[in-house]
C-alpha cells in the first residue's frame, strides 16, 4: 500500500488566470440573447420613430444620432472594462467635462500646440482615472464612494479653473475640426464618429484579445480566486481605471469641440446615460460578463431614444422621465439575468 501521508497539496502555479466555473456555452449564449434582444429593441424603436415622424429616418437625422451617440458611447465604452471588473465609475461625466476645460486651458490660456493640447487633455482624464484606481484598488474606498467623490471634485474643479464661464476655441483653428469636419463629400458626416468608430475597433480589440481584457473578466468573476492565482489584482485595477480615464479625456475632447467651447457646468446624468449603455448591452454590474458590441447598441439606443422623443416635440421633462424608466428596466433585467445564472 503506498503511503500518502507525504504527498504535497498541489498548489495553483504563479500566474495562471482563475476564472468563474459554471458559465461557459450556457453563459455565452444568454450573452449572445441579451444582445440579439437589445438589437431588436433598436430596430422597434427606429420603426416606431419612423411612423411617428417623418423627419426620423432621414440622412441628416442618422448622422445627428450618431454624433450624439459619440460622446456618451466612448464613455460607455471605458466603463463597460470598469463594471466587468465589478466596479463603477460615478465621475465619467464631471471628468469629462473638466478634460474639456482642461483642454481650454492647455490650447487658450496656455497656447500650446493644438496636438500638443489635446494629448494633454486625453492624459488628464487618464490621470481622474489613475486616481480613482488607486483609491478604490490601494486605499480600499468602495468604487461608488470614491468615484462619487471624484465626481463631486471633477465639477467643482471644472468651476473654479475657467471661473465658471465657458472658454472659446476662437483663437485655436482646427480644434472645432475634430468632432464637426465633414469627411463624406455630399454629407455632414463628421469626423468625430469617424473616431467613434476607430475606438470602437481599438476597446473591442483589448477586451477580446489582450491580457487587460482577460483579467477584467477574471476579476469580476472571482477576484479573490484571481488573486491567489498569483495576479496582481490591484495593479490592473489601477491600469482599467487608468484606460477608462483616456475614454473620459478623448470624450471630454470631442464634446468642446462638437461646441468649440469648453462649458463648466453640466455633466451631471451623462455618466448614468452612459452607464445604461452598458447595462442595457448585456454587461453585467456584478462583473464578469460584457461586450463592447453590447456597449454600443446600448448606446445607440439610448441616442435613438433620446432624438425620437425630441424630433416628435416630447417635452424635456418627459425625456428625463423616459430615460429614467430605461436604466430602471436595464438594471432590472442584470437582476434578471444574474438569478438566472445563479
Amino acid at each position: 500500500m503506498t503511503d500518502t501521508s507525504s504527498t504535497p497539496t498541489p498548489t495553483l502555479p504563479t500566474g495562471t488566470l482563475v476564472t468563474q466555473s459554471g458559465g461557459g456555452f450556457r453563459d455565452r449564449l444568454r450573452g449572445s440573447l441579451q444582445q440579439l434582444l437589445a438589437f431588436a429593441s433598436l430596430i422597434v424603436i427606429v420603426v416606431v420613430f419612423s411612423f411617428l415622424s417623418p423627419h426620423f429616418l432621414t440622412v441628416n437625422n442618422v448622422i445627428s444620432i450618431l454624433v450624439a451617440a459619440t460622446v456618451v458611447g466612448i464613455l460607455a465604452l471605458g466603463t463597460t472594462f470598469v463594471i466587468i471588473t465589478g466596479g463603477i465609475d460615478l465621475s465619467i461625466g464631471t471628468g469629462m467635462i473638466l478634460c474639456g476645460v482642461m483642454t481650454g486651458v492647455f490650447l487658450t490660456y496656455w497656447g500650446w500646440p493644438l496636438w500638443l493640447g489635446v494629448i494633454a487633455a486625453v492624459a488628464f482624464g487618464a490621470l481622474i482615472g489613475f486616481v480613482n484606481g488607486v483609491n478604490v484598488s490601494i486605499l480600499g474606498i468602495p468604487p461608488f464612494i470614491a468615484t462619487l467623490g471624484m465626481m463631486l471634485i471633477a465639477s467643482g474643479l471644472s468651476l473654479v479653473i475657467s471661473g465658471t464661464s465657458p472658454i472659446y476655441f476662437n483663437d485655436t483653428p482646427g480644434f472645432g475640426d475634430i468632432m464637426n469636419l465633414p469627411i463624406i463629400p455630399g454629407t455632414r458626416f463628421p469626423l468625430g464618429v469617424a473616431i467613434f468608430l476607430a475606438v470602437i475597433v481599438i476597446a473591442a480589440f483589448v477586451l477580446s484579445k489582450t491580457v487587460i481584457g482577460r483579467y477584467a473578466f477574471s476579476i469580476g468573476s472571482n477576484e479573490a480566486a484571481t488573486a491567489l492565482s498569483g495576479v496582481n489584482v490591484k495593479k490592473w485595477k489601477i491600469l482599467i481605471y487608468t484606460m477608462s480615464g483616456l475614454f473620459v479625456g478623448l470624450a471630454g475632447v470631442l464634446s468642446a469641440s462638437r461646441l468649440s467651447s469648453a462649458q463648466p457646468t453640466g455633466g451631471l446624468g451623462v455618466e448614468l446615460e452612459a452607464i445604461a449603455a452598458v447595462i442595457i448591452g448585456g454587461t453585467s454590474l456584478a462583473g464578469g460578463k460584457g461586450s463592447i458590441v453590447g456597449t454600443v447598441i446600448g448606446a445607440l439606443i439610448m441616442a435613438v431614444l433620446t432624438n425620437g422623443l425630441r424630433i416628435i416635440s416630447v417635452p424635456q421633462e418627459w425625456q428625463s422621465i423616459a430615460v429614467g424608466i430605461v436604466i430602471l428596466v436595464a438594471v432590472y433585467l442584470d437582476m434578471l439575468r444574474r438569478r438566472a445564472s445563479t
